[in-house]
């Protein structure tokens, strides 16, 4: 995982949504696509967007493949933005 594939997956609105919906359980591609007014197509090119970034994680199931969120990606983003975090001005 890089930093500028993960950015620019997260600079798309629609992909920023899938993630949100993604929080709370793994989704099919079909039930992702339900929520939004675009074709198919699109919605495979925004899940593959978010693959490359490593933001999401695929897995099959019978006839079906689900995906759900790397939390580890997510855990290692926001380490990165911890360090710009500024430090309380009481401690010492």
């Amino acid at each position: 995982m890089g930093f500028p594939e993960t950015f620019k997956a997260l600079s798309d609105p629609i992909r920023r949504e899938i993630l949100v919906m993604l929080r709370d359980g793994r989704l099919t591609a079909g039930e992702i696509g339900d929520h939004f007014q675009i074709t198919g197509a699109a919605i495979s090119y925004h899940l593959n967007q978010l693959k490359k970034a490593d933001l999401i994680i695929e897995s099959k199931y019978k006839n079906y493949i689900y995906y759900e969120l790397n939390t580890s990606v997510f855990e290692e983003v926001l380490l990165w933005f911890e360090q710009f975090k500024g430090g309380d001005s009481n401690e010492k």
